[in-house]
């Protein structure tokens, strides 16, 4: 079994193929964490240590004991009001004014399969691949019960966490705060490797060390935000891509969130992941329960590179859903980047032609195609195609399109609306808006409040009414602005930014309920809203609104840490690039574009002759490797922040087909070669060359590696398939 209890000394133990987690519940029924990491057999309640700790209290329980504090303890779920001063995972205003709970341990609960969240998304697994463990806690004052969640996936080295915070007492509490996850840790230093950025540059890698005081990252803009992705790595100080003990937390949840991280006075180590707090304090009447997003939890002894590949499993097999998780995605075209606002339907049926004739398989009307839609000043929230800019129905449209063997794609963004609309101008009191005050604007866009019912059955009424126009195969769902105003007409203002989220997802699944067949591709801007939360509706997502090659790779380099390429959302465009003005390749764009979903942002109509073979080339490339792209294990290569080539592959889950892509940043006179060492491959192996013939050991392929070209010329790139020769 992956979950033991030993009844004798109270001691939980959870264990996955390669690490183990541990906690005990001590004599006066507080739950304290003891380990986390490699696989160890035996108890770890050796490790806590009491000492008389000057200003740290002592509960009552323990009397005269002056060593028993839990500010020195480590916490499986800290709480505020029991003397600990560090940060609390969980944070109850009592209806006497006082912020206080003191939670003990009152029963526990082992089952087979995972457990489900109500509302929200989270990791799925069968009763053979998973374990379910439920530890109760109580307030006995408040009668706050908290039900801590834990999913053990042995074969996965994945572990989850989720609280279920329920008012068992007769009196409303607020809750100021809550978390789905606290890591501590007794000894040892560490880093925080967190992903930053903003619109066009996200998931930029910074390492920064975990010293005294507080470090936070966190979002309070109601999507999990381009600025910070919610997900982190904690690792030693030595942990390197290769070697190294590391820990990733990913929280499962695409609103406000935070992750902190803090060295206590003794030199040992919280994290913790959960809620934004800010805008959020979320009353509980008597019975009423708030369910607590999840955090993914994961190990790795051997660096980054391996903690990678388990979240990517995690991630590709046990959160994303629906006919295509499996499918290999089709190549789609779309018309953004082609002609912007500025298209007909004669136009995307030239698109469609061209794309035909290239080997493409999707094309995907962009915005513009709906209501008195010319700009992105007005028309959005009307919902109802605008047949005198098509010139015909959607459904002649995409007859049309089906005629050229393309499946048919469309834009939609429900959550916004434009003033300069019929339904604004119907419903103006279904926005988020402060009585009283200005709306404040982003992109000339307001946000509807999907935490009421009656907007989102409006909304999604309107959106059926179209797809049901014809064979749509493909939705683009964008969200173009931050969220301002936390304050809705229904909800106490302290739910909003929660209910909101949640409002997200239960149209999304009634979408996919409704429409099974349709691929939904996940969009913010591009990378606004990229988190394992929208995967679990969306098993693609628009990765950045930067398409240019260059940046790109960079932002894919932070994007891999945690998501797999399955779900990254990755295109071809024009040159010079619309966002950097960059000219690159068409070869290089296409290695870069392929460590993703695989498409096309330009206008077929406007390339030579040279350019659409080129084309027709990388899309048969592309569909002879795309399993295992879609399937195979990632690894990084090189850190393109720090040298002079991008270099990255993709070995088949039985290691015995490896696709290397390397793309040279920088040129230089008499330039010196750059070898590219392999990973994840079978050292005692021979890989031949698919194109050369060249035969390499394994072991000399990742100790050494392969020496690349050394060619004048900007940005050059090369692809290289090995396969393992059959002894």
């Amino acid at each position: 079994m992956a979950i033991n209890y030993q009844t004798e000394n109270r001691i939980f133990t959870l264990n996955t193929k390669h690490t183990t987690y541990q906690m005990q519940v001590d004599h006066y029924g507080f739950l304290l964490h003891l380990y986390y990491g490699a696989k160890i057999s035996g108890n770890m309640d050796y490790l806590l240590t009491y000492y008389d700790r000057g200003f740290s209290g002592n509960p009552a329980d323990v009397g005269n004991d002056r060593t028993y504090s839990m500010d020195a303890l480590p916490q499986e779920y800290p709480v505020m009001g029991t003397g600990d001063y560090r940060s609390s995972a969980l944070i109850i205003h009592n209806a006497d004014g006082s912020d206080c709970c003191d939670l003990r341990y009152i029963g526990y609960q082992i089952r087979k399969g995972k457990y489900e969240l109500k509302g929200l998304p989270a990791v799925y697994a069968t009763e053979q691949e998973a374990e379910t463990l439920e530890i109760v806690l109580e307030d006995a004052v408040s009668r706050i019960r908290v039900q801590l969640l834990y999913g053990v996936l042995e074969e996965d080295d994945i572990i989850t966490r989720s609280a279920v915070i329920t008012n068992c007492g007769d009196q409303t509490v607020v809750v100021q705060k809550a978390a789905s996850a606290c890591l501590d840790f007794i000894t040892g230093d560490f880093d925080l490797l967190s992903f930053y950025g903003r619109h066009a540059m996200e998931r930029n890698l910074q390492r920064a060390e975990i010293a005294h005081g507080k470090f936070v990252i966190e979002s309070r803009r109601g999507t999990s935000s381009h600025q910070y992705n919610p997900a982190v790595i904690v690792a030693k100080k030595d942990t390197t891509e290769d070697a190294g003990s590391c820990y990733g937390m990913v929280f499962v949840y695409s609103g406000n969130f935070q992750c902190e991280a803090e060295k206590d006075q003794y030199g040992q180590t919280r994290v913790m992941m959960g809620l934004q707090d800010e805008l959020f304090h979320y009353p509980l009447n008597q019975g009423e329960e708030l369910i607590i997003p999840e955090t993914i939890l994961s190990c790795s002894k051997e660096g980054f590179g391996q903690l990678s590949v388990q979240f990517h499993r995690c991630i590709r097999d046990h959160i994303c859903r629906g006919k295509y998780n499996k499918e290999i995605r089709p190549v789609l075209i779309n018309s953004w980047e082609a002609a912007y606002f500025n298209f007909n339907g004669e136009m995307i049926c030239k698109l469609a032609e061209e794309a035909a004739k290239l080997g493409m398989d999707l094309v995907v009307m962009d915005d513009g195609w709906f209501g008195k839609r010319e700009d992105d000043n007005s028309g959005l929230g009307d919902w109802q195609v605008n047949e005198k800019k098509l010139g015909c129905t959607l459904g002649e449209l995409i007859q049309k399109i089906n005629a050229f063997g393309l499946k048919f794609g469309i834009w939609i963004e429900p959550e916004m609306v434009s003033e300069d609309s019929d339904f604004y101008r119907e419903h103006p009191d279904w926005i988020l808006q402060i009585p009283g005050r200005k709306p404040v604007y982003s992109r000339n866009q307001l946000v509807l409040d999907f935490s009421r019912v009656e907007v989102r059955k409006a909304v999604f009424s309107q959106i059926c009414h179209v797809l049901d126009q014809g064979n749509v195969e493909y939705i683009k769902w964008d969200m173009n602005r931050s969220l301002a105003e936390a304050y809705s007409m229904e909800h106490n203002q302290g739910k909003v930014m929660y209910q909101y989220v949640l409002g997200v997802y239960d149209f999304l699944e009634k979408l996919m309920e409704r429409y099974p067949e349709i691929l939904i591709e996940g969009c913010s801007g591009g990378g606004g809203r990229f988190d394992a939360g929208m995967m679990y509706y969306t098993p693609q997502i628009w990765c950045s609104d930067n398409t240019d090659a260059i940046d790109r790779i960079k932002i894919q380099y932070g994007t891999s840490f945690f998501y797999p390429a399955s779900v990254v959302g990755s295109h071809v465009s024009a040159i010079p690039n619309h966002q950097t003005g960059r000219s690159v390749s068409l070869h290089t764009r296409g290695v870069v574009a392929m460590a993703g979903t695989f498409g096309y942002e330009l206008d077929p109509g406007k390339l030579t002759q040279e350019e659409k073979a080129e084309i027709k080339e990388q899309i048969a490339e592309y569909q002879k490797y795309a399993k295992l792209i879609q399937s195979g294990d990632y690894y990084r290569l090189s850190n393109p922040f720090l040298e002079e080539y991008a270099a990255w592959m993709f070995v088949s889950l039985d290691q015995k087909q490896v696709l290397l892509y390397v793309v040279m940043l920088e040129i230089h006179g008499n330039m010196t070669v750059n070898y590219v060492r392999l990973k994840g491959i079978i050292r005692d192996g021979v890989y031949q060359d698919v194109q050369s013939g060249r035969k390499y050991s394994g072991a000399a392929l990742m100790e050494v590696g392969i020496p690349m070209p050394v060619e004048m010329g900007e940005y050059l790139s090369y692809r290289i398939e090995l396969r393992l020769e059959e002894k």
